[in-house]
């Protein structure tokens, strides 16, 4: 007789823990992206992967461990397209406006990434402060970055002083906000920062800021 955890229900979701383990990632991430860490309920993601609280502790060992997963699986998700961009044989231009470009498509296709920083930062990161795999995720897209700057201030385009933080910062704080504020800019506002009929004007406007934000000689502002 095949043993499987107990209360794990069929046993032919026990044959495939790698799809199971990924359905329960996938209903968790929502979960704690609508309800938060605290509203999350593991009953409520249990119900929506067909298993049982028992078989989530026996994939995850509890409700923060399972927390810190969504936010692994969350945060790798953009970092795994972040290195997708060429830096040998890009451009400098080209490539931190194609990063620019990867991060404003990302953060859009994916609100609750945008909801689950927002939340962690509620929390001031006391859970992501606890993975063993957070911490050195963004080292190669730094480094990528950092090499883009490097082969623009050889070639005389970008400013020297500046770094990969820097510019992660300022892309990062644009789409972010785009997302993450929609509802109560448009609210105060009146425009919805995710109208179809505008993102290819504020997707070339990111990459037109970026660009600016690193030119070796910035325009003199107007007086």
């Amino acid at each position: 007789m095949t043993a499987h955890p107990p209360g794990a229900g069929p046993a032919e979701r026990v044959r495939d823990p790698e799809r199971t383990r990924a359905e329960i990632l996938a209903a968790a991430t929502r979960e704690f992206a609508d309800r938060g860490y605290a509203g999350g309920r593991i009953n409520e993601i249990a119900a929506k992967t067909r298993t049982t609280k028992r078989m989530i502790y026996y994939y995850f060992g509890g409700k923060e461990q399972l927390y810190v997963a969504v936010l692994e699986q969350a945060y790798a998700g953009i970092r795994v397209l972040e290195q997708q961009v060429d830096v040998e044989h890009l451009d400098p231009v080209a490539a931190v406006r194609e990063l620019a470009a990867l991060t404003f498509d990302h953060h859009e296709a994916h609100p609750d990434f945008i909801r689950l920083v927002s939340i962690e930062n509620i929390h001031r990161a006391e859970h992501i402060g606890r993975s063993t795999v957070l911490p050195g995720l963004a080292e190669p897209t730094v480094a990528a970055l950092g090499t883009i700057l490097r082969r623009g201030r050889e070639a005389g385009v970008f400013r020297d002083d500046v770094d990969a933080l820097d510019v992660h910062q300022v892309i990062s704080a644009y789409c972010v906000f785009r997302t993450a504020n929609r509802h109560t800019f448009g609210a105060v506002l009146g425009r919805d920062m995710l109208d179809p009929a505008r993102r290819d004007h504020q997707r070339r406007m990111l990459g037109d800021l970026v660009v600016g934000f690193l030119a070796a000689d910035p325009p003199t502002p107007a007086r």
